[in-house]
């Protein structure tokens, strides 16, 4: 199946245009004519694993699918891969917008050739299925690397005590620096919220869903743009406002989303919660309505108040206000 996003969006510009493409630092290589990424030798859960990292999913060593989530798009499985544990994402055709889960399945791609710790790592990827009915009316297969089924929304508002400061600026330092990272390959992820951001067992925050995400490109100043306006999915309380008018996407929409998602990592409350969706779109817009910042964790002490002006910051009607993904790293680094 042709990519409705063009391989330009997926590899850095020194693999291309060439008819055969080499590899490159990424864990995926593409090669012209072939509907799979392909995977080249590398370390594999400490380890170094030819078979692994094959160069085609091998579908007899795919085993015991069992559902850990479902969006939008698809459904996420926890299975094994020559003994391994990995995550498992089957992007479906949606019948009321095909277009839309086509590009969903290569807007994930977009991460394909990174490798962060803070960035859930993508394995290998697919849009050939074995034939079968379970498989019918799937776009693509995306093998990744199994983190758990912890989110930073379960985290949140799970039924343990507050994260307490410590807590909530680790996990604040591992999101921002993920984004960084994202942030430095010109990469907008445009859904990040908390049940986007998984927890490993070792307590250390990815970045996951790519489905919404965007390659921006460079102008002759070499600051990113986005090659168009259109803009699908996302998540609208945590949308930035500019999206909602219609507005070119720049990296300041993650900060908005952080910031939103800041918020809810101190408060463990839901934002709009008294809001319907519509009301909400317009009132952020035109009235910069934003979540309440009554609570006392921003007034008690000065690190809430810190919190709170950093939180005001990012969410910030103008763009060009926000701080960057660098200045958040630093921001976190003397709190």
């Amino acid at each position: 199946m042709p990519s409705p996003i063009p391989l330009t969006r997926l590899l850095p510009k020194k693999f291309y245009p060439s008819t055969v493409l080499g590899a490159c630092s990424s864990p995926l290589v593409k090669y012209a004519k072939d509907s799979t990424l392909r995977v080249p030798t590398q370390s594999f859960h400490g380890r170094d694993v030819h078979r692994v990292c094959s160069s085609v999913i091998n579908w007899k060593e795919l085993r015991s699918l069992h559902p850990i989530g479902s969006g939008g798009f698809g459904a996420v499985y926890r299975g094994f891969y020559f003994g391994e544990t990995v995550a498992v994402k089957k992007v479906r055709k949606w019948s009321k917008n095909k277009l839309a889960s086509r590009q969903s399945f290569w807007s994930e791609l977009n991460a394909a050739h990174l490798q962060h710790k803070n960035i859930v790592r993508i394995i290998a990827a697919t849009t050939c299925s074995p034939a079968s009915k379970d498989n019918e009316d799937s776009i693509g297969t995306i093998l990744m690397e199994y983190v758990g089924c912890t989110n930073l929304q379960n985290i949140i508002y799970g039924p343990a005590d507050a994260l307490g400061r410590d807590r909530c600026v680790k996990y604040s330092k591992d999101i921002a620096n993920g984004l960084l990272f994202l942030h430095s390959h010109s990469i907008v992820h445009l859904d990040l919220k908390p049940a986007n951001v998984l927890v490993s067992e070792k307590d250390v925050c990815k970045i996951a869903d790519f489905g919404c995400s965007q390659k921006l490109e460079l102008d002759r100043d070499l600051s990113p743009v986005a090659p168009h306006r259109c803009h699908i999915g996302g998540t609208y309380t945590h949308r930035a406002p500019e999206l909602l008018k219609g507005d070119d996407v720049t990296l300041k929409a993650d900060i908005y989303s952080f910031g939103i998602t800041l918020w809810q990592l101190i408060t463990r409350e839901q934002p709009y919660d008294q809001y319907d969706r519509q009301p909400v779109l317009y009132a952020v817009v035109a009235y910069n309505l934003r979540p309440s910042l009554t609570n006392e964790v921003f007034h008690k002490t000065a690190w809430g108040q810190a919190c709170k002006s950093l939180v005001c910051e990012c969410w910030n009607g103008d763009p060009r206000a926000r701080p960057s993904s660098r200045d958040l790293v630093v921001q976190f680094e003397i709190m």
